[in-house]
C-alpha cells in the first residue's frame, strides 16, 4: 500500500473510529489527501457530497470510511445497507478491496458483484447477507430481476465515477436501479468532470449536497507533464517502439480507440521484446484480472487499453501514458492521463497526433485551458 500524500491534518481530526485509524495505520496511511480532509467530515454528519476530483486521489476512502463507521453504529439485516454503483468490473473489485482492508475487523460484510462470471456466487454471497455491496449497473439489475437482492434497506448510496457511467450509456439502468432505493438515504456522487449530463444527474439525485472539489473541472492532473508529436498515422507503431525505448518507460499504459488494434500493437511490442498485454472488454475477466496483476507487479512493462476498460486501473507508479490515438471525446484525455501523475509522484503522457487528429487535439486543448507542447 502506498502512502498517501501528507497535509496539515491527519485522520485522527477527522472524526473517524478508532478501529477504522488502527485499520489505516496497517495499512500505511500516513495523513488524508484533500479529497479525504474535505469529504470525510461532511459525510459523517449525514450530508449529501457531489464530489469533483480526478483519479487517484482517494476518493475510496473519502467516501469508504465514513460509510463504514455509520455501519458500525448499527447493525442490519440480510439486504445492503450501502450500494456503490461503478461503471466497470475492475473498478467495483478495486473499490471492494479497499473496503475490505478498511473494515476489516469490523464485522461488516462486503461484496462486490459484476458482469462477465457465473451469478451463482454473487447469489450465494447476496443470500448469506451483505452490509456494503459494489456493483456494476447491468449485473445489478440482472439479480434484481431474479430477486436476488433488494435494495430496501440501503441508507447510503455512492455513484463513483458517474461521468463515466454516463458517457458508457449507463444512465437508463441508474434510474431504473435508483427508482428502488429509499428516498431516505445519503448520496454521495464522484466524478472527474462537471459536464452538463453530471450537473442534472447530481440535481436528480443529491438533495442539497455540499460540493467538495480538489482540483479545477476539467483539468490535467497537475503532476503530469504532456507533449504532443505530431506524426503520419502509417508511423505510429514504429514511432511508440522508439518512444517506449528512448523515454524509457518503466510502466506505462497505451490508449487506444479500438480493440482490435489494442491486440495488434500487443503482438508487434512482444516481438520487440517488450512485455504487454491488451485491456479491453471482449477479454474475459480472468484474462484482465491476469493482465493487471502482471502490470502492477512489472512482470507485464505496457497495458495496451481502450477507454472503458481503462476506469479501472488503479495502480499508483505508472510511469507514462501514451495516448497512441486521441480520443474523440476530450473529457477521455484528462480520464487517460490522471493515470499517471497519482499519489504524489510525477508522470509524463505522450499524445500521437495525426493529421486526421487534428480537431480533436484542438478540442482537447480548448478544454483543459492550455496549449500542449510539440515536440518533434
Amino acid at each position: 500500500m502506498v502512502t498517501q500524500q501528507s497535509s496539515d491534518a491527519s485522520f485522527s481530526d477527522l472524526g473517524l473510529a478508532p478501529q477504522l485509524l488502527d485499520n489505516l495505520i496497517r495499512q500505511g496511511y500516513a495523513s488524508p489527501t484533500p479529497i479525504q480532509k474535505q469529504s470525510i467530515p461532511v459525510v459523517l454528519q449525514g450530508t449529501d457530497v457531489m464530489g469533483l476530483a480526478q483519479t487517484g486521489t482517494g476518493k475510496t476512502a473519502a467516501f469508504s470510511l465514513p460509510i463504514l463507521q455509520h455501519l458500525m453504529a448499527k447493525r442490519g439485516g440480510p439486504g445492503p445497507r450501502c450500494l456503490v454503483l461503478a461503471p466497470t468490473r475492475e473498478l467495483a473489485i478495486q473499490i471492494g478491496d479497499n473496503v475490505r482492508l478498511y473494515g476489516a475487523g469490523l464485522g461488516i460484510r462486503a461484496h462486490v458483484i459484476f458482469g462477465g462470471v457465473s451469478a451463482n456466487p454473487q447469489i450465494d454471497a447476496l443470500r448469506r447477507g451483505v452490509d456494503f455491496l459494489v456493483a456494476t449497473p447491468g449485473r445489478l439489475l440482472d439479480l434484481m430481476g431474479q430477486g436476488a437482492v433488494s435494495l430496501s434497506a440501503v441508507t447510503h448510496l455512492v455513484l463513483d465515477e458517474a461521468d463515466r457511467m454516463l458517457d458508457m450509456g449507463f444512465i437508463h439502468d441508474l434510474k431504473k436501479i435508483l427508482k428502488h432505493v429509499p428516498s431516505k438515504r445519503q448520496t454521495l456522487m464522484f466524478s472527474a468532470t462537471m459536464s452538463p449530463a453530471v450537473q442534472e444527474l447530481a440535481h436528480g439525485y443529491l438533495t442539497r449536497p455540499v460540493t467538495v472539489e480538489v482540483a479545477k473541472r476539467a483539468t490535467a492532473a497537475s503532476l503530469v507533464t504532456q507533449e504532443v508529436i505530431h506524426c503520419d498515422a502509417k508511423e505510429k507503431v514504429s514511432l511508440l517502439v522508439d518512444l517506449v525505448r528512448s523515454r524509457q518507460v518503466e510502466r506505462g499504459i497505451i490508449f487506444v480507440r479500438m480493440k482490435h488494434r489494442a491486440n495488434r500493437i500487443v503482438e508487434t511490442l512482444e516481438k520487440q521484446g517488450l512485455p504487454a498485454a491488451a485491456f479491453h472488454s471482449n477479454k474475459s475477466q480472468n484474462a484482465r484480472q491476469r493482465a493487471l496483476d502482471g502490470f502492477k507487479t512489472g512482470e507485464i512493462r505496457l497495458l495496451v487499453a481502450t477507454d472503458i476498460a481503462a476506469r479501472g486501473i488503479d495502480v499508483d507508479d505508472v510511469s507514462h501514458v501514451i495516448n497512441f490515438e486521441l480520443p474523440n471525446e476530450p473529457e477521455s484525455y484528462v480520464h487517460r492521463i490522471g493515470r499517471t501523475g497519482r499519489a504524489g509522484m510525477s508522470g509524463h503522457a505522450i499524445s500521437l497526433c495525426a493529421a486526421e487528429e487534428r480537431a480533436y487535439l484542438v478540442a482537447i486543448e480548448r478544454l483543459i485551458q492550455r496549449r500542449i507542447p510539440v515536440s518533434e
